[in-house]
């Protein structure tokens, strides 16, 4: 393409959209039209590399593209694409995705109006001072109410709706007015004031052969092959092999230069020296001050990941070291249970991020591994004024030497139709939530904000939400501080022993109702013994649930036809001495099974 580097022709957008509101097929069209894909090599969800991706219909990594158009009068601009994932857990990723653009398409499905997730998005490029240019999608369906969502993006988001596009991604409509607007209503990058080179990381790839693939946006100086840089948040120095754009492939170029998007590969080997977020710099001659935005991401969610079986630790090990390579918010640190093995404790940003490592580990990796519950970190205060960061049951201190125990908060936003307000209000309740103010959108819905303990989110949350309002509802959440809870540790005792593996950390009110689930289960999946075994769920030296395993029963006595009863009753006494016996130096062996059957069930 004859394109001459001009940095008032380059154009840097993102698209903003809930979960299947069609930004991947919008994507999809707008390579097609600029000719950056060959019809011939054109498939459904391009930048979607991942079997994953395609299957659940959501964008998991962010892709960039740079595509180049010649507008009406002839000119060639540049336009680079930054493609965002939609969904809550990765709300970093878009905020860092966003900081490299001047603009993003905010893409509203013309049937199911604004969601939640598109709302939070939103308010990110607003704080960025991007140009927002709406963009509804799907307006060939039957069921389109195209004038009701315009006043909604209005009264929700406050944004005009007088140039918004009316478009069909399937069918191709409006695509041409989407580029021809991209070019007119978003701004060129900001020339820069000095030749410093700053440029902004917001993503990276490992690739087996070349190391790590820095994906970065220049701000101000340039990058070329040899360039001696410097990342300010490692203090990590390298020399620049190579630099490039996607076209939608990695395509080498000699120079990237200010404004422009692409990639830079330097014989990095491990991603832990480039944090996502960071600045990248010249060795000398540098930036005094890194660009702002950058921050650590801490995970939200923690779970155990063990094999199942033991011989495929190393492999294990392995695997999720490669993961970590693509995924720079995996945090993994290895630990034992009695129960499972050696395994590793990882942190997750959320429960679909735990979802998609755990599916990935199984097929990229071809792993057989369980999980256990996911859980969040309390924050203990002990009496003597220390504080203790802990997520796991079987970390729990002395219970004489706590002060009080901190529990994580979110803040959660909730559209849903008004008819289903009672539903939700229920289902508040019962996961301890504060409904703390309800917004009526229009004359079908409204949003609801609510403060919730994590640990009710993260389980099962979403399920019952979808289930109570029919799949219309849609929610996001954002972290809230930490709040005083009476934390209690559930542990779990079979004959008597306490099992680690089932032991947990909830809320005093819901104790009694998890300990039943807990022993009513593993009443069904433990095998009989040669006698009676008490399953008990405790709090402390409290028990608040029972079952009891009944013990596998012999007739002793069906040798003996007629005769006198005490010859019976001797044989009855003496089976009974030897139960009692048994009990006292009986084991009880839990299978495998017990524990993955467990680590399934809900309350």
């Amino acid at each position: 393409m004859n394109f001459t580097y001009d940095i008032n022709k380059i154009r840097n957008f993102s698209i903003i959209a809930h979960i299947d509101h069609g930004k991947s097929t919008i994507a999809d069209r707008l390579l097609e039209i600029t000719g950056t894909i060959e019809k011939r090599n054109m498939q459904e969800q391009v930048l979607d590399a991942m079997d994953l991706e395609r299957e659940r219909g959501i964008t998991i990594k962010a892709h960039p593209v740079t595509m180049y158009y010649t507008a009406d009068d002839q000119t060639t601009y540049q336009i680079n694409f930054i493609d965002t994932p939609g969904h809550v857990d990765f709300t970093y990723e878009v905020s860092r995705s966003l900081s490299a653009c001047e603009g993003a398409l905010l893409v509203v499905d013309a049937v199911q109006g604004v969601q939640a997730q598109s709302l939070a998005n939103v308010h990110l490029a607003i704080d960025r001072n991007l140009e927002i240019l709406p963009v509804l999608n799907k307006i060939d369906l039957p069921a389109a109410d195209i004038e009701g969502v315009k006043e909604q993006i209005e009264e929700v988001i406050g944004i005009d709706t007088s140039m918004a596009v009316l478009a069909s991604a399937k069918a191709g409509i409006g695509i041409q007015e989407i580029l021809q607007n991209i070019i007119t209503v978003f701004p060129p990058p900001k020339p820069p004031t000095d030749d410093v080179l700053r440029a902004l990381i917001f993503d990276s790839f490992y690739d087996n052969y070349r190391g790590v693939m820095v994906y970065v946006r220049v701000m101000s100086g340039s990058i070329e092959k040899k360039t001696q840089i410097l990342l300010m948040g490692t203090d990590k120095t390298f020399e620049v092999l190579e630099v490039g754009v996607f076209s939608p492939h990695a395509h080498p170029t000699a120079i990237l230069r200010p404004g422009e998007v692409g990639y830079v590969i330097a014989n990095i080997k491990k991603t832990s020296d480039v944090k996502i977020g960071d600045t990248m710099t010249t060795l000398k001659n540098g930036a005094e001050t890194a660009l702002p935005g950058f921050k650590l991401i801490s995970p939200v969610v923690y779970a155990g990941i063990y094999p199942v079986d033991t011989s495929d630790f190393e492999l294990l090990r392995d695997s999720l070291v490669k993961l970590q390579l693509n995924d720079s918010a995996l945090d993994v640190e290895q630990e034992s249970s009695q129960a499972l093995g050696f395994g590793f404790r990882c942190g997750f940003l959320g429960l679909l991020h735990l979802e998609i490592v755990f599916e990935r580990l199984q097929r990229e990796f071809n792993l057989d591994i369980i999980t256990t519950a996911p859980s969040v970190i309390y924050r203990f205060t002990m009496t003597n004024g220390e504080e203790k960061l802990i997520d796991n049951a079987a970390h729990y201190p002395d219970p004489t030497h706590i002060e009080c125990v901190h529990e994580p908060y979110v803040k959660c936003h909730i559209m849903t139709p008004a008819d289903y307000l009672g539903a939700i209000m229920a289902l508040g309740m019962d996961k301890r939530g504060h409904c703390e103010k309800t917004e009526t959108l229009d004359a079908k819905r409204i949003i609801l904000t609510y403060r919730f303990p994590l640990n009710e989110i993260i389980t099962d949350f979403n399920d019952k939400l979808k289930s109570v309002t029919k799949g219309y509802a849609s929610f996001d959440y954002e972290f809230d501080g930490y709040e005083k809870g009476d934390i209690v540790k559930l542990e779990i005792r079979v004959n008597d022993e306490v099992v680690d593996a089932f032991s947990c950390l909830v809320h005093r009110s819901k104790a009694e109702g998890k300990g039943r689930v807990i022993c009513k289960k593993l009443l069904d999946v433990i095998p009989m013994q040669q006698f009676k075994v008490p399953v008990q769920a405790a709090i402390g030296s409290k028990i608040v649930a029972r079952e009891t395993i009944r013990a596998l029963t012999k007739n002793v006595t069906a040798k003996c036809y007629g005769g006198d009863i005490t010859r019976k009753r001797k044989l009855w006494e003496k089976q009974k001495e030897g139960k009692k016996r048994m009990k006292e130096i009986g084991k009880v062996n839990i299978p495998q099974s017990a524990f993955m059957e467990v680590l399934k069930a809900t309350e």
